[in-house]
């Protein structure tokens, strides 16, 4: 094995290596963690939106964002872009199905963190967290 975290093809088995930085996988990840790539995700997990539908499902992103963070998720093949030819053109995106397998577990971490919530905002407490 070689020195540090970084392992070559051939030890990870896989084919890619997350941890180094020329990895096509990390790219993904980044897209999808990005600070705006997980509300797309989620906001287009049970419906298809418009693109102004989208921008207003997600409070606080520009227009200038949703629309990069929607051309690098189009890109990565977890969102499909489709326009219809009308004047203006209407354009619609949804999740293609790798966008759906990654946007299960978001959408799992995302309901649990609201489910825990209080309805104040505070995460609810259940008694300590250490153990006995």
């Amino acid at each position: 094995m070689t020195e540090g975290a970084q392992l070559t093809r051939a030890e990870t088995g896989n084919g890619y290596d997350v941890f180094h930085t020329d990895c096509p996988a990390r790219d993904v990840v980044d897209h999808v963690t990005s600070r705006w790539g997980i509300w797309v995700l989620i906001s287009l997990r049970s419906t298809d939106l418009r693109f102004y539908e989208l921008r207003d499902s997600i409070r606080g992103i520009s227009e200038k964002m949703l629309a990069q963070t929607l051309r690098a998720l189009v890109q990565d093949d977890l969102v499909w872009r489709k326009v219809e030819p009308t004047t203006p053109p209407q354009v619609t995106y949804g999740l293609t199905e790798f966008g759906q397998d990654i946007g299960a577990p978001l959408t799992d971490l995302f309901d649990r963190i609201t489910q825990r919530l209080a309805a104040d905002g505070a995460p609810a407490t259940e008694g300590p967290s250490t153990p006995r």
